[in-house]
C-alpha cells in the first residue's frame, strides 16, 4: 500500500508527465502527496551579496512557479499537495525529503530540464540509490477516475 508520495520535479516536460502520474497514483491509493523543486546550488554556493545571490532568487522563482503550478493540477483531481522549494545537491534534498516525509515512493521524470536525450544525472542517481524510484518515462498520460 502507499501511503506518501513524494514527486521531485524540476518544470520539465518530462516533470510535467511524473506531474501528472503522481496525481493520479495518489488519487488512486488516497496518497498523501508531496512535491520538492530542489535549487541546485553545487556549482553557485548558497548566495551573497552578489550576482550569484540574483540568480539563485531567479531559480526560487521559478520554483515557486513549478510547484503552485503542480499544486492547481492536483486540485483539478481533488488531490491536495504539499510542496517545498529547497537549495542544494538535488539527489540528496530528494532522498533527505522522502525520508523527512516517510515516501512509500518518489516519483521523477526520465530526464530534466538539461537533458534532452539520455537520462538525467539525478535520475540516474536516484535509481541507484534508493529503491523507492519510479521513473515516469515518456509514455502516455494515466487516466484520472
Amino acid at each position: 500500500m502507499v501511503e506518501t508520495i513524494l514527486l521531485a520535479t524540476d518544470g520539465s516536460e518530462h516533470a510535467k508527465r511524473a506531474t501528472g502520474h503522481a496525481i493520479a497514483l495518489a488519487k488512486r491509493e488516497d496518497a498523501t502527496l508531496q512535491a520538492v523543486f530542489v535549487v541546485d546550488t553545487r556549482e553557485m554556493g548558497e548566495p551573497a551579496l552578489s550576482s550569484v545571490e540574483i540568480l539563485i532568487s531567479e531559480y526560487e522563482d521559478r520554483g515557486r512557479d513549478v510547484l503552485a503550478e503542480t499544486e492547481a493540477v492536483a486540485a483539478e483531481h481533488g488531490v491536495e499537495v504539499e510542496t517545498r522549494c529547497c537549495h542544494g545537491t538535488p539527489v540528496e534534498e530528494i532522498q533527505a525529503m522522502a525520508d523527512a516525509v516517510g515516501a512509500d515512493i518518489i516519483v521523477v521524470g526520465e530526464r530534466g530540464d538539461i537533458h534532452e536525450i539520455r537520462d538525467g544525472e539525478v535520475t540516474r542517481a536516484l535509481r541507484e540509490r534508493d529503491h523507492r524510484v519510479v521513473v515516469a518515462d515518456g509514455g502516455e498520460q494515466p487516466e484520472f477516475e
